[in-house]
């Protein structure tokens, strides 16, 4: 193998690794922003599901303290 030919062969060598790297970095890229933005949809969905049961669950223990407190008195006025 002559010189020229080492040449080519290292600066193909070369030009091959960075575009693996290039490649790598690309495609690592997208999977983690893929996967973050699945965390972040998932984080997202859990508070927002926490957060709408305690809210129902306010709502119904408040409106069924009023409608207790309307049936306690209306009793007691018939009573």
């Amino acid at each position: 193998m002559n010189l020229r030919e080492k040449i080519n062969n290292q600066v193909v060598s070369q030009v091959y690794s960075q575009v693996d790297s290039q490649v790598v970095s690309q495609v690592y890229n997208q999977v983690m922003s893929q996967v973050e933005s699945q965390v972040v949809s998932q984080v997202y969905n859990q508070v927002m599901s926490q957060v709408e049961s305690q809210v129902d669950s306010q709502v119904v223990s408040q409106v069924w303290s009023q409608v207790e407190s309307q049936v306690v008195s209306q009793v007691g006025d018939q009573v």
